[in-house]
């Protein structure tokens, strides 16, 4: 396969890449003030990536997880989606930061047999039951369950507003798809992934000649991060353990998600040529859900996603809401934060002493340029389209293989895997580490790739197969190179293999 741009001779930027937009991969809970009045509208992570299920390497999976911190035995009511708001995935295929493909999702949960919920007789009256199911449910049997949750898909093509809209159906003819109940319990769903399998839906695409997939349900949570640790103010030394003294140890234990709580999943995979446009192999995307705000002036947008952690540790608090309400083609409005973010200052202010230094450890190099590249262009050679205009969102090159699952890197593109992080995102990703390096300034000090993948301008470390990038100075960045971490690893090999590919959701009872 021809790589656009010669990427197989660019992979030392993409590495630059992968460290860079580590920094906001990770998930985003809660993120600003207003979004926490909303939960059924925050959106948590956004994936992106070629499908690496056998057998679908020619299509592009995203999955945008919405509703955080999902308790499994969060009933009776569980975790149903907003009926009064609009959930879209934007795609953008011509660099110019407008979405050029859309794919919305609107929700009905008042579905009920024969217009009413499940009634029992109680003396001289028959009434409706307080809980969603009054007995086991099962793939071919969902006669106990009250209540469906049901949803439409629709593509828009050019403006999300104004453009040419297609009510999407499934290949056997469906205009409305049936999202599963949550996983309330072994005794209600015995087999949970049985039952919610059945509503994976082959969809047909105007002007495509294959299908694609959908699903929308509830999922294990695959983000791993030491959460309630970082937001106090990092309160753990955050450097590996194995190599620094003090540090903390790398362990399932110190991860405050995976494994305790689920999200809610609106899972698609369509064709990469129905994505792309022309000879440009690079796509962007982001995620947005809006609510009715007038019926004159329809919906307002109130949560946007795509690199994640832009909101909580780039974003200063003043503008949270105000990036959750805008456009990537508004993002020169937050540059300031990207040229000078404020993470440093705060990480040397808590942990200047724990790595032994005696002056200021923050990266120095004003404006840091390769924050720009990352955030708001993507880099040249790599998942940079031509005539790119800059702006906020996750860029893909689609033109980049997949890797089956146990060959990936958790590192993705820094440990020389080129179809992970931040070529897209997969679930399997681990970003948070990269996160805390890359802020430390991790891109001023050689990077492990070797000249024979090329980079315009890189030197070699003639004693070693690293690369200095040129992007700063290693003395701009005195703790660039220590193992920054937050001691909470995730790999491919805990996730499921194909699509779409989060694991089934932690039962609310396991009896």
């Amino acid at each position: 396969m021809k790589f656009k741009r010669h990427i197989l001779t660019s992979g030392l930027v993409a590495t630059a890449l992968a460290a860079s937009v580590g920094m906001v991969g990770a998930s985003s809970h809660r993120e600003a003030p207003a979004i926490t009045k909303t939960p059924k509208v925050d959106a948590t992570d956004f994936y992106m990536f070629r499908s690496y299920e056998r057998g679908r390497k020619g299509y592009v999976t995203f999955i945008a997880n919405y509703q955080p911190l999902q308790a499994p035995y969060g009933g009776p009511n569980y975790f149903t989606m907003d009926e009064d708001a609009l959930y879209e995935i934007h795609i953008d295929n011509n660099g110019d930061a407008k979405e050029d493909l859309t794919f919305q999702f609107r929700f009905d949960n008042t579905r009920v047999k024969n217009g009413k919920h499940i009634r029992v007789p109680v003396g001289d009256k028959k009434l409706a039951i307080p809980l969603r199911a009054a007995g086991p449910i099962s793939a071919g049997d969902t006669g106990n369950l009250g209540e469906n949750e049901a949803y439409s898909l629709t593509l828009v093509r050019g403006d999300r507003r104004t453009g040419k809209s297609r009510v999407l159906k499934s290949t056997s003819g469906l205009d409305s798809f049936t999202k599963p109940v949550d996983n309330i319990g072994k005794k209600t769903i015995p087999d949970y992934d049985a039952y919610a399998n059945r509503y994976i839906y082959d969809f047909k695409i105007p002007g495509c000649k294959k299908d694609g997939r959908v699903f929308v349900g509830q999922r294990a949570e695959a983000f791993a991060v030491n959460l309630g640790e970082i937001f106090d103010l990092v309160n753990l030394v955050p450097l590996d353990g194995a190599s620094f003294p003090g540090g903390i140890m790398q362990s399932r234990d110190n991860d405050d998600l995976v494994g305790k709580a689920n999200v809610t999943s609106l899972a698609l995979e369509v064709p990469t040529n129905c994505v792309t446009q022309g000879d440009e192999t690079v796509i962007g995307a982001w995620t947005t859900a809006s609510i009715k705000h007038d019926n004159r002036y329809g919906t307002r947008q109130v949560s946007r996603l795509s690199n994640p952690l832009v909101n909580e540790v780039v974003i200063g608090l003043p503008d949270k809401n105000k990036f959750n309400r805008s456009s990537p083609t508004d993002d020169g409005a937050f540059a300031k934060y990207v040229t000078n973010p404020t993470l440093p200052f705060l990480l040397d202010a808590l942990f200047r002493d724990a790595v032994g230094a005696d002056d200021n450890i923050a990266p120095s190099n004003f404006p840091r340029q390769d924050f720009v590249t990352a955030f708001l262009t993507g880099f040249p050679g790599f998942n940079q389209p031509a005539g790119v205009v800059g702006s906020e969102m996750m860029r893909l090159n689609t033109a980049v293989p997949p890797r089956l699952r146990n060959l990936q890197h958790s590192y993705g593109v820094v440990a020389e895997d080129l179809a992970g992080f931040p070529n897209g995102r997969r679930p399997g990703d681990d970003v948070v580490d990269i996160a805390l390096r890359v802020m430390m300034g991790a891109l001023c000090h050689p990077v492990p790739l070797g000249a024979e993948l090329g980079v315009d301008g890189a030197v070699e470390d003639e004693d070693s197969d690293l690369i200095n990038l040129g992007l700063c100075d290693p003395e701009d960045a005195p703790v660039g190179n220590a193992p920054f971490t937050d001691g909470a690893p995730i790999s491919a090999a805990e996730l499921q293999n194909v699509f779409p590919y989060l694991n089934t959701p932690l039962a609310g009872s396991p009896n």
